[in-house]
């Protein structure tokens, strides 16, 4: 043995073979496999109405000019005509009993299916709350 002379190291540093990564890539599959099957609950149940909670639905929609639009909400049991610009919100109208249904009428036993009841266009609501 020399006195001044470094020792010898002998390192043995772990090899990871095939199966170590195996072992990484199936965890890495399991955790995106984990966020997507968040992601795509959390789209699902996002419009799940909480009890007691309103829910706000877009019945119809149209464009006044190029960045303006009229837009009819519901809103619990009332109907909403609202003006939309950019930057801006304005309460056109307010339709207590609400003016638009998505339901039709239930045939009666024996009768065939009866027309929907006649419900009144999206422009002529429009030009009615516009005083026109």
């Amino acid at each position: 043995m020399k006195p001044f002379a470094a020792p010898e190291l002998v390192s043995q540093a772990p090899v990871a073979g095939a199966g170590g990564l195996l072992q990484v890539t199936l965890a890495l599959a399991a955790v995106l496999a984990a966020v997507f099957v968040f992601g795509w609950l959390l789209r699902r149940f996002r419009g799940a109405a909480r009890p007691g909670v309103a829910r706000i639905e877009v019945l119809a929609e149209t464009a006044l000019g190029t960045r303006e639009r009229a837009v009819l909400i519901r809103v619990g049991p009332q109907q909403l005509l609202v003006g939309v610009a950019p930057g801006h919100l304005r309460t056109l109208h307010v339709f207590g009993e609400g003016v638009m249904t998505l339901e039709t009428a239930e045939p009666a036993a024996g009768e065939g299916p009866q027309p929907a009841p006649q419900v009144p266009s999206f422009r002529a609501l429009l030009l009615r709350s516009l005083g026109r």
